[in-house]
């Protein structure tokens, strides 16, 4: 195979070492490797740096294993050409699966040019990353714990979320500390309500009257407790978020022009793909990246399923929530998308397709640095023909049994 890579080294990550090889020109005119294992402390790995620099080595392969290869990753980056490397694309040969045959068999790989490298963001986006992908996760382990309590409820017989609409409101939160409390009373209960859940003071009161026991009164108390200290983490996430992402403003500015992104989603999506679209050359790579666009799936002739690949989870979550917010936006190009499609597709397809639009029209965005501009809730019937629309309204009312009669209007 041609040569590619001078100098280059294959690194097998484990929790606690790191087998390292490295291929450099030999004596002879061939080619030399050496494999020496490092421990995974910060102390370990400035040896490994230090032993890579002594062979001139200038790019560095290592295999993506769960968390373990960031550390190294980190502190090599500095120094090296780091790639990170896709498991599924570095299969050994059978029978030869030992640290040193792994470390031997990246190393030739990335000699030879035969992997691409994974995409990692930069620092300051890695730190962005961090902080959303927790808050997201509070925010999910929030909802469960609303979803506990709501349970908990049922199970005495609280029906407060068939009235109030959002149980832990202001009036919801009155009347659930006020049970804590030891008030059983639904009469006292209800007239906490404020705003316009008073004009449901005979429902609430029915509502409110139920068999709540002692070990409820303590189950509710704990999780009302759990929910204001996520409500305090989260805000404080999301200060620290807005404070790592003021640098990037002008870009979050841009992303939140498009209908159903919100700020917070705007967050996520530049935590996730970084700021720079020249790392992804069309949008098309983008799409694939993220796994938010159909597979590519055909042998001998035969198409397979066209199931996305896998992509971000996090950023597929908040483009999807992105879509359906779009969906409920009035007179915008994405609400026509959604609702064409979520007739003949279902929801969930449709969602994702406007998914893939958000994040089409983000790179966009993102590489020409112009705000959205919004193509309108018209713009599918504008591009088909009057003649094929006319046909199809009249092959809809035909199914649903009427006789169509067309009279052009006088002009």
């Amino acid at each position: 195979m041609e040569r590619l890579i001078e100098r280059c080294a294959g690194l097998d990550v484990h929790k606690a070492s790191v087998t390292a090889t490295v291929r450099v020109p030999g004596d002879q005119g061939g080619r030399r490797a050496e494999t020496r294992t490092f421990r995974a402390t910060t102390a370990g790995l400035v040896l490994l740096g230090d032993w890579l620099a002594s062979f001139g080595v200038t790019l560095v392969g290592m295999e993506s294993t769960g968390v373990y290869w960031k550390p190294v990753y980190y502190l090599l980056e500095d120094d090296f050409e780091c790639w990170l490397l896709n498991a599924q694309h570095l299969k050994n040969v059978p029978g030869r699966k030992t640290d040193v045959a792994d470390s031997v068999w990246i190393c030739q790989l990335v000699e030879h040019g035969l992997v691409r490298p994974s995409f990692v963001p930069p620092k300051p986006i890695r730190e962005l990353r961090d902080l959303t992908r927790y808050r997201k996760a509070l925010t999910a382990e929030r909802t469960r714990e609303a979803q506990r309590l709501h349970k908990v409820l049922e199970d005495a017989g609280i029906k407060l979320a068939s009235v109030a609409s959002d149980p832990l409101g202001v009036s919801g939160r009155a009347m659930l500390e006020a049970l804590v409390a030891g008030t059983h009373d639904p009469q006292v209960l209800a007239e906490l309500a404020r705003g316009r859940l008073r004009a449901k003071l005979p429902a609430l009161r029915e509502a409110l009257e139920g068999r709540l026991g002692a070990h409820h009164g303590l189950l509710v108390g704990e999780m009302l407790a759990r929910i204001d200290q996520m409500d305090e983490t989260i805000s404080r996430l999301s200060a620290e978020v807005a404070r790592v992402a003021a640098p990037f403003s002008p870009l979050l500015g841009l992303l939140v022009t498009i209908p159903g992104v919100s700020r917070r989603t705007a967050e996520v999506m530049l935590a996730e793909i970084g700021p720079d679209m020249g790392r992804f050359p069309t949008a098309a790579h983008l799409v694939s990246w993220a796994g938010v666009c159909p597979g590519n799936n055909e042998s001998a002739g035969k198409h397979g399923s066209g199931r996305t690949r896998k992509g971000s989870k996090w950023l597929r979550v908040a483009l999807v929530e992105a879509a359906h917010a779009a969906a409920r936006t009035k007179n915008s190009y994405l609400a026509a998308q959604y609702a064409r499609l979520r007739g003949r597709r279902g929801p969930k397809k449709a969602a994702l397709a406007v998914a893939h639009s958000i994040l089409v029209i983000a790179w966009h965005l993102l590489s020409r640095g112009e705000p959205y501009t919004d193509l309108g809730a018209d713009y599918f019937v504008k591009r088909q023909s009057h003649q094929a629309y006319r046909d199809r309204l009249v092959r809809q009312l035909e199914r649903m049994g009427h006789k169509v009669t067309l009279e052009p209007t006088a002009a």
